[in-house]
């Protein structure tokens, strides 16, 4: 029983990070941003590096946040905050993900798939089932 217990706990940290450069691919399969995630102060946060496929591209605003973004540029903006690795699953939850074109922020949860090489992302409304899970491709 305990070699079962220590051969979880040796898993559980082997579990590739989400750290790292992720593009975002719509519904179609174009790509539309790349996303920086990085850990500060013990939490899993993400901002957007660069869009593609837009002419305006990041100087964009984000003229529909109703808190502190209202009005940031897009490059750099924080989008994702608040997520700490879940110890008894391989996922990270607990976080917040905005969507810039509506300024609307929801819950979000994200896995590392893939042997790393993908990201699901979860965005979601109250609870985990009323939401949409998109894969983000790890940038090499």
């Amino acid at each position: 029983m305990l070699t079962g217990h220590v051969l979880v706990a040796m898993a559980s940290t082997d579990m590739p990070s989400p750290v790292g450069v992720w593009r975002i691919v719509d519904e179609t399969g174009d790509p539309k941003a790349l996303i920086t995630i990085s850990e500060k102060d013990g939490e899993i946060v993400g901002a957007l590096t660069r869009s593609l496929g837009r002419p305006d591209g990041l100087e964009r605003r984000c003229t529909e946040c109703t808190d502190w973004r209202r009005g940031k540029k897009l490059q750099g903006l924080q989008i994702i905050r608040g997520l700490h690795r879940d110890a008894d699953s391989d996922e990270y939850v607990g976080g917040k993900i905005l969507d810039p074109d509506s300024g609307s922020e929801y819950g979000c949860k994200m896995r590392v798939v893939d042997g790393g090489k993908k990201l699901e992302v979860r965005g979601y409304f109250g609870i985990s089932l009323l939401g949409r899970t998109q894969t983000w491709i790890r940038e090499q």
